[in-house]
Protein backbone atom coordinates (compact mmCIF):
# COMPACT_ATOMS: atom_id res chain seq x y z
CA UNK A 1 0.00 0.00 0.00
CA UNK A 2 1.40 3.51 -0.99
CA UNK A 3 2.06 5.41 2.22
CA UNK A 4 2.55 9.15 1.51
CA UNK A 5 1.69 9.76 5.16
CA UNK A 6 3.05 12.84 7.41
CA UNK A 7 6.01 11.57 8.96
CA UNK A 8 6.54 12.09 13.04
CA UNK A 9 8.69 15.01 13.62
CA UNK A 10 12.08 13.87 15.49
CA UNK A 11 13.40 17.12 16.42
CA UNK A 12 9.68 18.72 17.98
CA UNK A 13 8.51 17.02 21.14
CA UNK A 14 4.75 15.35 21.02
CA UNK A 15 2.54 17.47 22.09
CA UNK A 16 0.56 16.11 25.56
CA UNK A 17 -2.70 14.59 25.54
CA UNK A 18 -5.39 16.77 26.31
CA UNK A 19 -6.08 15.28 29.69
CA UNK A 20 -2.79 16.09 30.56
CA UNK A 21 -2.36 18.64 33.53
CA UNK A 22 -0.87 22.18 33.25
CA UNK A 23 -1.10 22.71 37.06
CA UNK A 24 1.68 23.90 39.06
CA UNK A 25 2.87 20.83 41.24
CA UNK A 26 1.80 22.61 44.34
CA UNK A 27 -1.79 23.60 43.33
CA UNK A 28 -4.05 21.28 44.91
CA UNK A 29 -6.90 20.44 41.75
CA UNK A 30 -9.81 17.25 41.51
CA UNK A 31 -9.13 15.19 39.54
CA UNK A 32 -11.08 14.34 36.47
CA UNK A 33 -11.31 11.06 34.53
CA UNK A 34 -9.31 10.92 31.53
CA UNK A 35 -11.19 11.47 27.92
CA UNK A 36 -10.49 8.86 25.92
CA UNK A 37 -10.80 8.74 21.60
CA UNK A 38 -12.90 6.32 20.33
CA UNK A 39 -13.70 5.32 16.67
CA UNK A 40 -17.22 6.41 15.22
CA UNK A 41 -19.26 3.29 15.34
CA UNK A 42 -21.77 4.28 12.29
CA UNK A 43 -19.51 4.15 9.31
CA UNK A 44 -18.13 0.95 9.67
CA UNK A 45 -21.36 -0.38 10.83
CA UNK A 46 -23.66 1.16 8.59
CA UNK A 47 -21.36 2.95 5.98
CA UNK A 48 -19.46 0.34 4.15
CA UNK A 49 -20.90 -0.84 0.60
CA UNK A 50 -19.71 -3.84 -1.19
CA UNK A 51 -18.55 -2.34 -4.38
CA UNK A 52 -15.64 -2.60 -5.70
CA UNK A 53 -15.16 0.13 -7.48
CA UNK A 54 -14.99 2.09 -3.85
CA UNK A 55 -12.48 -0.27 -2.53
CA UNK A 56 -8.72 1.13 -3.00
CA UNK A 57 -5.97 -0.91 -1.39
CA UNK A 58 -3.97 1.60 -2.85
CA UNK A 59 -3.34 4.09 0.08
CA UNK A 60 -3.42 7.51 -1.38
CA UNK A 61 -1.92 6.70 -4.82
CA UNK A 62 -5.57 6.27 -6.57
CA UNK A 63 -7.42 8.67 -3.88
CA UNK A 64 -5.09 11.31 -4.55
CA UNK A 65 -5.90 11.74 -7.95
CA UNK A 66 -9.58 11.08 -7.44
CA UNK A 67 -9.74 13.85 -4.98
CA UNK A 68 -7.92 16.26 -7.26
CA UNK A 69 -10.56 15.27 -9.96
CA UNK A 70 -13.48 16.00 -7.86
CA UNK A 71 -12.40 19.48 -6.57
CA UNK A 72 -12.42 20.19 -10.33
CA UNK A 73 -15.51 19.28 -10.85
CA UNK A 74 -17.27 20.20 -7.51
CA UNK A 75 -19.29 23.59 -6.71
CA UNK A 76 -17.59 25.82 -3.76
CA UNK A 77 -18.41 28.23 -1.48
CA UNK A 78 -16.33 30.55 0.51
CA UNK A 79 -14.99 28.04 2.82
CA UNK A 80 -12.01 26.12 2.01
CA UNK A 81 -13.09 22.83 2.26
CA UNK A 82 -16.81 22.67 1.18
CA UNK A 83 -16.59 21.64 -2.04
CA UNK A 84 -19.57 19.81 -2.48
CA UNK A 85 -20.21 17.23 -5.81
CA UNK A 86 -23.24 15.46 -6.32
CA UNK A 87 -23.96 11.97 -8.28
CA UNK A 88 -22.89 12.89 -11.77
CA UNK A 89 -19.70 13.81 -10.81
CA UNK A 90 -19.40 11.09 -8.17
CA UNK A 91 -20.42 8.23 -10.97
CA UNK A 92 -18.02 9.94 -13.59
CA UNK A 93 -15.01 10.16 -11.28
CA UNK A 94 -15.37 6.24 -9.78
CA UNK A 95 -16.70 5.27 -12.90
CA UNK A 96 -19.74 3.66 -11.20
CA UNK A 97 -23.54 3.68 -12.63
CA UNK A 98 -25.76 6.32 -11.38
CA UNK A 99 -27.81 4.23 -8.79
CA UNK A 100 -24.75 3.43 -6.80
CA UNK A 101 -23.36 7.21 -6.86
CA UNK A 102 -26.71 7.98 -5.74
CA UNK A 103 -26.07 5.00 -3.00
CA UNK A 104 -23.00 6.55 -1.89
CA UNK A 105 -24.76 10.03 -1.34
CA UNK A 106 -27.18 8.21 0.71
CA UNK A 107 -25.48 6.24 2.57
CA UNK A 108 -22.78 9.30 3.90
CA UNK A 109 -25.98 11.22 4.72
CA UNK A 110 -26.70 8.34 7.06
CA UNK A 111 -23.57 8.36 8.37
CA UNK A 112 -22.13 11.54 8.50
CA UNK A 113 -20.73 12.76 12.04
CA UNK A 114 -21.94 16.49 11.39
CA UNK A 115 -25.75 17.21 11.69
CA UNK A 116 -25.37 20.81 10.27
CA UNK A 117 -24.24 19.82 6.95
CA UNK A 118 -26.78 20.51 4.29
CA UNK A 119 -27.00 16.74 2.82
CA UNK A 120 -27.83 15.39 6.68
CA UNK A 121 -31.22 17.64 6.34
CA UNK A 122 -32.09 17.27 2.76
CA UNK A 123 -35.50 15.76 1.95
CA UNK A 124 -35.06 12.76 -0.55
CA UNK A 125 -35.84 14.77 -3.48
CA UNK A 126 -32.97 17.93 -3.08
CA UNK A 127 -30.39 15.08 -1.90
CA UNK A 128 -28.24 15.38 -5.66
CA UNK A 129 -28.92 18.85 -5.09
CA UNK A 130 -26.87 19.31 -1.89
CA UNK A 131 -24.39 16.96 -2.73
CA UNK A 132 -21.61 15.98 -0.23
CA UNK A 133 -18.74 17.97 0.85
CA UNK A 134 -15.52 16.54 -1.12
CA UNK A 135 -12.86 15.74 1.70
CA UNK A 136 -15.94 13.58 3.55
CA UNK A 137 -16.15 11.81 0.33
CA UNK A 138 -12.75 11.35 0.40
CA UNK A 139 -12.77 9.86 3.73
CA UNK A 140 -15.88 7.44 3.12
CA UNK A 141 -13.93 6.36 0.05
CA UNK A 142 -10.46 5.33 2.07
CA UNK A 143 -12.63 3.50 4.75
CA UNK A 144 -14.05 1.40 2.28
CA UNK A 145 -10.65 -0.52 2.80
CA UNK A 146 -11.84 -1.69 5.99
CA UNK A 147 -11.93 -5.01 7.07
CA UNK A 148 -14.48 -6.23 9.76
CA UNK A 149 -13.52 -8.02 12.72
CA UNK A 150 -13.53 -12.34 12.06
CA UNK A 151 -16.43 -13.47 14.76
CA UNK A 152 -14.84 -15.34 17.31
CA UNK A 153 -15.35 -19.94 16.24
CA UNK A 154 -16.83 -18.69 12.86
CA UNK A 155 -15.43 -22.06 10.89
CA UNK A 156 -17.78 -24.32 13.49
CA UNK A 157 -19.32 -26.10 10.66
CA UNK A 158 -20.47 -28.69 12.37
CA UNK A 159 -22.45 -26.52 14.67
CA UNK A 160 -24.01 -25.24 11.41
CA UNK A 161 -24.77 -28.15 9.57
CA UNK A 162 -28.26 -29.15 12.01
CA UNK A 163 -29.43 -25.50 11.34
CA UNK A 164 -28.93 -24.63 7.84
CA UNK A 165 -29.42 -26.76 5.13
CA UNK A 166 -26.69 -26.10 2.12
CA UNK A 167 -29.39 -24.50 -0.85
CA UNK A 168 -27.61 -22.21 -2.10
CA UNK A 169 -25.45 -23.21 -4.98
CA UNK A 170 -22.46 -20.80 -3.17
CA UNK A 171 -22.85 -22.58 -0.13
CA UNK A 172 -19.52 -24.10 -0.42
CA UNK A 173 -17.64 -21.74 -0.29
CA UNK A 174 -19.90 -19.15 1.34
CA UNK A 175 -20.23 -21.04 4.35
CA UNK A 176 -18.92 -18.28 6.45
CA UNK A 177 -21.92 -16.28 5.35
CA UNK A 178 -24.45 -18.37 6.48
CA UNK A 179 -27.06 -16.48 8.77
CA UNK A 180 -27.38 -18.77 11.77
CA UNK A 181 -23.44 -19.75 12.15
CA UNK A 182 -22.36 -17.30 14.78
CA UNK A 183 -25.27 -17.23 17.10
CA UNK A 184 -25.70 -21.35 17.12
CA UNK A 185 -24.91 -21.30 20.72
CA UNK A 186 -27.40 -19.17 21.48
CA UNK A 187 -24.96 -16.48 23.17
CA UNK A 188 -22.69 -13.70 22.47
CA UNK A 189 -19.17 -15.58 23.19
CA UNK A 190 -18.74 -16.27 19.00
CA UNK A 191 -19.64 -12.44 18.12
CA UNK A 192 -16.99 -9.89 18.74
CA UNK A 193 -17.46 -7.97 21.81
CA UNK A 194 -18.27 -4.20 21.53
CA UNK A 195 -14.56 -3.91 23.31
CA UNK A 196 -12.74 -5.84 20.67
CA UNK A 197 -14.78 -3.86 17.81
CA UNK A 198 -13.82 -0.69 18.87
CA UNK A 199 -10.42 -1.95 19.22
CA UNK A 200 -9.91 -3.30 15.86
CA UNK A 201 -11.32 -0.32 14.58
CA UNK A 202 -9.23 2.21 16.25
CA UNK A 203 -6.18 -0.46 14.86
CA UNK A 204 -7.17 0.40 11.91
CA UNK A 205 -7.18 4.16 12.30
CA UNK A 206 -3.85 4.11 13.88
CA UNK A 207 -2.54 2.19 10.67
CA UNK A 208 -4.22 4.15 8.29
CA UNK A 209 -4.65 7.65 10.11
CA UNK A 210 -0.88 8.88 8.23
CA UNK A 211 -2.89 8.79 4.96
CA UNK A 212 -6.02 9.85 5.39
CA UNK A 213 -4.17 13.05 7.04
CA UNK A 214 -2.13 13.13 3.60
CA UNK A 215 -5.62 12.85 1.57
CA UNK A 216 -6.99 16.04 4.05
CA UNK A 217 -3.22 18.24 4.27
CA UNK A 218 -2.77 20.87 1.90
CA UNK A 219 1.48 21.60 0.66
CA UNK A 220 3.10 24.32 2.78
CA UNK A 221 3.85 27.83 1.37
CA UNK A 222 7.14 27.78 0.12
CA UNK A 223 8.27 24.51 1.72
CA UNK A 224 9.07 20.95 0.25
CA UNK A 225 6.28 19.32 -1.36
CA UNK A 226 6.41 16.70 0.86
CA UNK A 227 5.76 19.14 3.91
CA UNK A 228 2.42 18.92 4.61
CA UNK A 229 0.02 21.63 6.89
CA UNK A 230 -3.61 20.48 8.23
CA UNK A 231 -5.87 23.53 8.77
CA UNK A 232 -8.43 23.37 11.93
CA UNK A 233 -11.47 23.14 9.03
CA UNK A 234 -9.38 20.31 7.53
CA UNK A 235 -9.16 18.41 10.80
CA UNK A 236 -12.89 18.43 11.58
CA UNK A 237 -13.45 16.07 8.50
CA UNK A 238 -11.69 13.55 10.67
CA UNK A 239 -15.02 13.71 13.15
CA UNK A 240 -16.32 11.44 10.45
CA UNK A 241 -13.95 8.93 11.89
CA UNK A 242 -13.20 9.65 15.61
CA UNK A 243 -14.32 11.63 18.83
CA UNK A 244 -13.69 12.66 22.56
CA UNK A 245 -16.13 11.73 24.93
CA UNK A 246 -16.77 9.05 27.80
CA UNK A 247 -20.25 8.08 28.72
CA UNK A 248 -22.73 11.25 29.86
CA UNK A 249 -20.54 13.64 28.43
CA UNK A 250 -21.32 15.47 25.28
CA UNK A 251 -19.17 14.26 22.23
CA UNK A 252 -16.68 17.81 21.34
CA UNK A 253 -15.05 18.45 18.52
CA UNK A 254 -11.53 17.25 17.30
CA UNK A 255 -10.43 20.78 17.13
CA UNK A 256 -11.07 21.84 20.41
CA UNK A 257 -9.18 18.38 22.17
CA UNK A 258 -6.18 19.14 19.92
CA UNK A 259 -3.66 21.32 21.81
CA UNK A 260 -2.60 23.52 18.97
CA UNK A 261 -6.16 24.73 18.29
CA UNK A 262 -7.81 24.54 21.24
CA UNK A 263 -7.37 28.08 22.46
CA UNK A 264 -7.85 29.70 18.81
CA UNK A 265 -9.55 32.88 18.57
CA UNK A 266 -12.89 32.23 16.45
CA UNK A 267 -12.50 35.80 14.85
CA UNK A 268 -9.54 34.93 13.36
CA UNK A 269 -8.63 31.89 11.42
CA UNK A 270 -6.17 29.53 13.03
CA UNK A 271 -3.33 29.05 11.62
CA UNK A 272 -2.34 25.45 10.31
CA UNK A 273 -0.27 23.00 11.86
CA UNK A 274 2.32 20.25 10.36
CA UNK A 275 0.33 16.96 9.55
CA UNK A 276 2.87 15.48 11.34
CA UNK A 277 2.02 16.88 14.86
CA UNK A 278 -1.50 15.96 14.45
CA UNK A 279 -0.51 12.46 13.85
CA UNK A 280 1.83 11.83 16.57
CA UNK A 281 -0.89 13.88 18.77
CA UNK A 282 -3.62 11.08 17.37
CA UNK A 283 -1.48 7.67 17.08
CA UNK A 284 -0.56 9.03 21.33
CA UNK A 285 -3.87 9.16 21.76
CA UNK A 286 -5.09 5.93 20.29
CA UNK A 287 -2.57 4.09 22.20
CA UNK A 288 -4.01 5.62 25.15
CA UNK A 289 -7.59 4.14 24.86
CA UNK A 290 -6.15 0.64 23.17
CA UNK A 291 -4.11 0.58 26.20
CA UNK A 292 -7.43 1.81 28.86
CA UNK A 293 -9.55 -1.04 26.74
CA UNK A 294 -7.20 -3.68 27.40
CA UNK A 295 -6.56 -2.94 30.97
CA UNK A 296 -10.42 -2.84 31.14
CA UNK A 297 -11.23 -5.95 29.00
CA UNK A 298 -8.37 -7.61 32.12
CA UNK A 299 -10.07 -6.39 35.11
CA UNK A 300 -13.42 -7.89 34.00
CA UNK A 301 -12.02 -11.08 33.16
CA UNK A 302 -10.09 -11.48 36.53
CA UNK A 303 -12.99 -9.93 38.42
CA UNK A 304 -15.97 -11.00 40.03
CA UNK A 305 -19.03 -11.56 37.33
CA UNK A 306 -21.40 -8.53 38.12
CA UNK A 307 -24.80 -9.75 37.00
CA UNK A 308 -27.39 -6.76 35.62
CA UNK A 309 -30.96 -6.74 36.24
CA UNK A 310 -32.78 -9.51 35.14
CA UNK A 311 -35.11 -9.51 32.13
CA UNK A 312 -38.77 -9.54 32.66
CA UNK A 313 -41.57 -10.90 31.02
CA UNK A 314 -44.08 -8.92 28.74
CA UNK A 315 -46.87 -8.53 31.58
CA UNK A 316 -43.75 -6.69 33.70
CA UNK A 317 -43.25 -4.11 31.12
CA UNK A 318 -42.71 -1.45 33.64
CA UNK A 319 -39.32 -3.56 34.67
CA UNK A 320 -36.02 -3.24 33.21
CA UNK A 321 -33.87 -6.29 31.71
CA UNK A 322 -30.91 -7.94 32.35
CA UNK A 323 -30.85 -8.54 28.58
CA UNK A 324 -31.13 -5.33 27.49
CA UNK A 325 -28.10 -2.71 28.49
CA UNK A 326 -27.43 0.25 28.15
CA UNK A 327 -24.83 2.78 27.73
CA UNK A 328 -24.65 6.71 26.97
CA UNK A 329 -21.59 6.03 24.57
CA UNK A 330 -22.51 3.01 23.06
CA UNK A 331 -25.77 1.36 21.60
CA UNK A 332 -28.48 -0.25 23.89
CA UNK A 333 -28.79 -4.17 23.85
CA UNK A 334 -31.91 -6.66 23.81
CA UNK A 335 -30.70 -10.11 23.54
CA UNK A 336 -31.33 -13.35 24.35
CA UNK A 337 -35.02 -13.20 24.70
CA UNK A 338 -36.62 -16.69 24.05
CA UNK A 339 -40.54 -17.73 23.81
CA UNK A 340 -41.68 -14.11 25.03
CA UNK A 341 -42.40 -10.70 24.52
CA UNK A 342 -40.11 -7.42 25.52
CA UNK A 343 -41.19 -4.21 24.84
CA UNK A 344 -39.17 -0.94 25.16
CA UNK A 345 -40.52 2.60 25.17
CA UNK A 346 -38.39 5.65 24.70
CA UNK A 347 -37.84 6.67 28.41
CA UNK A 348 -36.60 2.77 28.57
CA UNK A 349 -33.75 3.83 26.25
CA UNK A 350 -30.73 5.95 27.11
CA UNK A 351 -28.56 6.40 23.53
CA UNK A 352 -30.19 6.83 20.18
CA UNK A 353 -28.86 3.60 19.14
CA UNK A 354 -30.29 -0.33 19.48
CA UNK A 355 -28.66 -3.69 18.51
CA UNK A 356 -30.97 -6.78 18.63
CA UNK A 357 -29.23 -9.54 19.11
CA UNK A 358 -29.88 -13.53 19.59
CA UNK A 359 -33.80 -13.14 19.95
CA UNK A 360 -35.37 -16.68 19.09
CA UNK A 361 -39.70 -17.50 18.88
CA UNK A 362 -40.33 -14.08 20.26
CA UNK A 363 -42.00 -10.66 19.72
CA UNK A 364 -39.93 -7.30 20.21
CA UNK A 365 -41.40 -4.10 20.31
CA UNK A 366 -38.94 -1.27 19.94
CA UNK A 367 -41.46 1.90 20.66
CA UNK A 368 -39.28 4.29 20.50
CA UNK A 369 -37.70 7.03 18.14
CA UNK A 370 -33.59 6.39 17.38
CA UNK A 371 -30.80 7.03 14.49
CA UNK A 372 -29.66 3.57 14.20
CA UNK A 373 -30.68 -0.22 14.42
CA UNK A 374 -29.16 -3.56 14.34
CA UNK A 375 -30.59 -6.96 14.40
CA UNK A 376 -28.57 -9.94 14.21
CA UNK A 377 -28.46 -13.75 14.83
CA UNK A 378 -32.39 -13.66 15.54
CA UNK A 379 -34.71 -16.49 13.95
CA UNK A 380 -38.57 -17.17 14.07
CA UNK A 381 -39.69 -13.69 15.87
CA UNK A 382 -41.28 -10.42 14.98
CA UNK A 383 -39.26 -7.21 15.66
CA UNK A 384 -40.84 -3.79 15.55
CA UNK A 385 -38.50 -0.55 15.12
CA UNK A 386 -40.71 2.16 15.95
CA UNK A 387 -38.82 5.23 13.92
CA UNK A 388 -35.58 5.03 12.97
CA UNK A 389 -33.67 8.58 11.44
CA UNK A 390 -30.58 6.73 10.09
CA UNK A 391 -30.29 3.22 9.10
CA UNK A 392 -31.43 -0.54 9.92
CA UNK A 393 -29.19 -3.23 9.48
CA UNK A 394 -30.82 -6.78 9.55
CA UNK A 395 -28.11 -9.36 9.30
CA UNK A 396 -27.64 -13.25 9.90
CA UNK A 397 -31.47 -13.71 10.56
CA UNK A 398 -33.89 -16.41 9.19
CA UNK A 399 -37.43 -16.77 9.50
CA UNK A 400 -37.71 -13.57 10.89
CA UNK A 401 -40.60 -10.52 10.68
CA UNK A 402 -39.09 -6.95 10.59
CA UNK A 403 -41.89 -4.03 10.78
CA UNK A 404 -40.00 -0.82 10.58
CA UNK A 405 -40.30 3.29 9.82
CA UNK A 406 -36.88 3.95 8.53
CA UNK A 407 -34.64 6.17 6.57
CA UNK A 408 -33.04 3.65 5.11
CA UNK A 409 -32.87 -0.49 5.26
CA UNK A 410 -29.69 -2.94 4.71
CA UNK A 411 -30.62 -6.57 4.88
CA UNK A 412 -27.47 -8.73 4.61
CA UNK A 413 -27.61 -12.51 4.54
CA UNK A 414 -30.45 -13.75 5.92
CA UNK A 415 -33.45 -16.05 5.02
CA UNK A 416 -37.08 -17.00 4.72
CA UNK A 417 -37.56 -13.08 6.36
CA UNK A 418 -40.44 -10.99 5.24
CA UNK A 419 -40.05 -7.01 5.80
CA UNK A 420 -42.90 -4.72 6.48
CA UNK A 421 -41.13 -1.52 5.41
CA UNK A 422 -42.10 2.24 5.67
CA UNK A 423 -38.73 3.73 3.88
CA UNK A 424 -37.66 7.11 2.12
CA UNK A 425 -34.64 5.26 0.61
CA UNK A 426 -34.31 2.09 -1.43
CA UNK A 427 -34.06 -1.48 0.99
CA UNK A 428 -30.12 -2.21 0.07
CA UNK A 429 -30.06 -5.96 -0.21
CA UNK A 430 -26.31 -7.83 -0.09
CA UNK A 431 -24.82 -11.16 1.12
CA UNK A 432 -26.10 -14.72 1.02
CA UNK A 433 -30.13 -14.16 1.04
CA UNK A 434 -32.87 -16.57 0.28
CA UNK A 435 -36.67 -15.86 0.21
CA UNK A 436 -36.55 -12.38 1.27
CA UNK A 437 -40.23 -10.91 0.62
CA UNK A 438 -41.08 -6.90 1.24
CA UNK A 439 -43.84 -5.09 1.99
CA UNK A 440 -45.33 -2.17 2.77
CA UNK A 441 -45.45 -0.91 6.16
CA UNK A 442 -48.61 -2.40 8.52
CA UNK A 443 -49.16 -1.22 11.54
CA UNK A 444 -49.23 1.84 14.56
CA UNK A 445 -48.59 3.05 17.81
CA UNK A 446 -50.18 5.91 19.28
CA UNK A 447 -46.72 8.09 19.29
CA UNK A 448 -45.39 6.67 15.82
CA UNK A 449 -45.91 10.28 13.96
CA UNK A 450 -44.38 12.02 16.73
CA UNK A 451 -41.31 9.86 16.80
CA UNK A 452 -40.86 9.51 12.95
CA UNK A 453 -41.05 13.47 13.25
CA UNK A 454 -38.56 13.48 15.64
CA UNK A 455 -35.88 11.53 13.55
CA UNK A 456 -36.70 12.44 9.98
CA UNK A 457 -38.96 9.76 8.67
CA UNK A 458 -41.06 10.78 5.92
CA UNK A 459 -44.82 9.23 5.36
CA UNK A 460 -45.25 10.39 1.88
CA UNK A 461 -42.09 8.59 0.54
CA UNK A 462 -42.32 4.93 0.88
CA UNK A 463 -39.88 2.64 -1.09
CA UNK A 464 -40.35 -0.74 0.12
CA UNK A 465 -40.85 -2.03 -3.10
CA UNK A 466 -37.93 -0.73 -4.80
CA UNK A 467 -34.98 -3.58 -3.38
CA UNK A 468 -31.31 -2.79 -4.60
CA UNK A 469 -29.47 -5.81 -4.51
CA UNK A 470 -25.60 -5.49 -4.41
CA UNK A 471 -22.85 -8.38 -4.07
CA UNK A 472 -23.24 -11.80 -2.77
CA UNK A 473 -19.52 -11.38 -1.51
CA UNK A 474 -18.97 -8.70 1.34
CA UNK A 475 -15.39 -7.11 0.53
CA UNK A 476 -15.51 -6.25 3.83
CA UNK A 477 -15.93 -9.67 5.67
CA UNK A 478 -11.92 -10.66 5.91
CA UNK A 479 -12.50 -14.22 4.32
CA UNK A 480 -11.05 -15.11 1.19
CA UNK A 481 -12.94 -16.00 -1.38
CA UNK A 482 -12.68 -17.85 -5.11
CA UNK A 483 -12.23 -15.52 -7.94
CA UNK A 484 -15.21 -14.37 -9.77
CA UNK A 485 -17.37 -14.54 -6.71
CA UNK A 486 -17.57 -11.18 -6.25
CA UNK A 487 -18.96 -10.39 -9.45
CA UNK A 488 -22.33 -12.03 -8.17
CA UNK A 489 -25.36 -10.58 -7.07
CA UNK A 490 -27.48 -10.76 -4.27
CA UNK A 491 -30.70 -13.14 -4.53
CA UNK A 492 -33.17 -9.92 -4.52
CA UNK A 493 -36.35 -9.69 -2.44
CA UNK A 494 -39.92 -10.47 -3.86
CA UNK A 495 -43.19 -8.25 -3.48
CA UNK A 496 -45.38 -10.05 -0.50
CA UNK A 497 -48.81 -11.42 -2.60
CA UNK A 498 -51.15 -8.67 -1.27
CA UNK A 499 -53.91 -11.54 -0.28
CA UNK A 500 -51.22 -12.83 2.63
CA UNK A 501 -51.00 -9.20 3.83
CA UNK A 502 -52.42 -8.05 6.94
CA UNK A 503 -52.17 -5.38 9.44
CA UNK A 504 -49.90 -6.30 12.69
CA UNK A 505 -51.65 -4.81 16.22
CA UNK A 506 -49.62 -3.36 18.71
CA UNK A 507 -51.12 -3.70 22.54
CA UNK A 508 -51.82 -0.67 24.39
CA UNK A 509 -49.58 -0.61 26.66
CA UNK A 510 -50.45 2.15 28.65
CA UNK A 511 -54.18 1.07 29.14
CA UNK A 512 -56.48 3.85 29.01
CA UNK A 513 -54.33 6.37 28.66
CA UNK A 514 -53.82 8.16 25.46
CA UNK A 515 -49.96 9.25 24.96
CA UNK A 516 -50.02 9.82 21.63
CA UNK A 517 -52.00 11.32 18.33
CA UNK A 518 -51.11 8.51 16.06
CA UNK A 519 -54.75 6.31 15.08
CA UNK A 520 -53.99 4.97 11.97
CA UNK A 521 -51.00 3.26 9.77
CA UNK A 522 -49.23 6.82 8.18
CA UNK A 523 -47.71 5.06 5.50
CA UNK A 524 -50.45 4.85 2.34
CA UNK A 525 -51.38 1.21 1.30
CA UNK A 526 -50.42 1.03 -2.29
CA UNK A 527 -53.77 0.35 -4.50
CA UNK A 528 -53.67 -3.97 -4.49
CA UNK A 529 -52.72 -4.12 -1.08
CA UNK A 530 -55.94 -1.47 -0.27
CA UNK A 531 -58.03 -4.05 -2.44
CA UNK A 532 -57.13 -6.74 -0.52
CA UNK A 533 -57.29 -5.64 2.78
CA UNK A 534 -61.03 -4.56 1.56
CA UNK A 535 -61.73 -7.91 0.44
CA UNK A 536 -61.10 -9.90 3.25
CA UNK A 537 -62.73 -7.38 5.80
CA UNK A 538 -65.79 -7.93 3.55
CA UNK A 539 -65.31 -11.46 3.37
CA UNK A 540 -64.63 -11.89 6.93
CA UNK A 541 -68.45 -9.97 7.56
CA UNK A 542 -69.92 -12.19 5.15
CA UNK A 543 -68.79 -15.38 6.97
CA UNK A 544 -69.92 -13.73 10.07
CA UNK A 545 -73.42 -13.26 9.01
CA UNK A 546 -73.71 -16.95 7.52
CA UNK A 547 -72.46 -18.55 11.21
CA UNK A 548 -74.88 -16.00 12.74
CA UNK A 549 -78.09 -17.15 11.06
CA UNK A 550 -77.25 -20.65 10.33
CA UNK A 551 -79.16 -23.19 12.52
CA UNK A 552 -77.44 -25.71 13.77
CA UNK A 553 -77.67 -28.67 16.40
CA UNK A 554 -75.42 -28.15 19.76
CA UNK A 555 -73.49 -31.10 18.18
CA UNK A 556 -73.24 -29.63 15.02
CA UNK A 557 -71.90 -26.50 17.00
CA UNK A 558 -69.35 -27.83 19.03
CA UNK A 559 -67.79 -29.79 15.72
CA UNK A 560 -67.68 -26.27 13.61
CA UNK A 561 -66.16 -24.82 16.86
CA UNK A 562 -63.64 -27.52 17.05
CA UNK A 563 -62.74 -27.14 13.31
CA UNK A 564 -62.49 -23.50 13.22
CA UNK A 565 -60.29 -23.52 16.03
CA UNK A 566 -58.02 -25.99 14.73
CA UNK A 567 -57.98 -24.36 11.51
CA UNK A 568 -56.82 -21.18 13.67
CA UNK A 569 -54.66 -22.75 15.32
CA UNK A 570 -52.87 -24.36 12.33
CA UNK A 571 -52.73 -20.37 10.70
CA UNK A 572 -51.18 -19.32 13.88
CA UNK A 573 -48.40 -21.67 13.49
CA UNK A 574 -48.25 -21.47 9.64
CA UNK A 575 -47.85 -17.40 9.75
CA UNK A 576 -45.61 -17.22 12.58
CA UNK A 577 -48.61 -14.96 14.27
CA UNK A 578 -48.14 -17.60 17.38
CA UNK A 579 -45.48 -15.07 18.80
CA UNK A 580 -48.19 -12.32 19.07
CA UNK A 581 -49.62 -14.76 21.49
CA UNK A 582 -46.29 -15.05 23.89
CA UNK A 583 -47.66 -11.64 25.45
CA UNK A 584 -50.42 -13.46 26.95
CA UNK A 585 -48.54 -15.78 28.83
CA UNK A 586 -48.31 -14.37 32.05
CA UNK A 587 -52.15 -13.09 32.10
Amino acid sequence: MTDSSPRSSTTEPSPPPPSASTSSPTTPIASSPQIYIHPRREPFEHGLLPIPKLIFSDGTQSLASIKDKLLSLSSSSSSESTHRVNSAAIAETLQISPDHARLVLDTISSVLHNDTDPLVNAKPSEIDDVGIGVFDLVVFLYVQSYKRLLPKGHRDSAAVADVWPSTSAFDGFLSALTPLQLVRSNSRRFMPSQADEEAHQLSYLQKHLGNILALLADTAEGEAEDSLVLSMEKLEHLGFLVYFGEKGSERTPLSQNAPFFANSDPDMPAVPVPAAQVLDWLLQNIASTLEHISERVSAKENGPTVASDQDVPMTDVGSTSAKASTSARGPSFIEGISKSSHVKHASDLKGTSLKVINCHESVIYILAPLRYATVYGCSDATIVLGAVGKAVRVEHCERVHVIAAAKRICIANCRECVFFLGVNQQPLIVGDNHKLQVAPYNTYYSQLEEHMNQVGVVPTVNRWDQPLALGVVDPHDSLSHPAGVSEVQAESAICLDPDQFTNFMIPNWFGGEVVGSTKDNPFPLPDAYMVSQQRNHKNLGEIKHILKETQLEESRKRELSSTLHACFKDWLYASGNIRQLYCLQGD
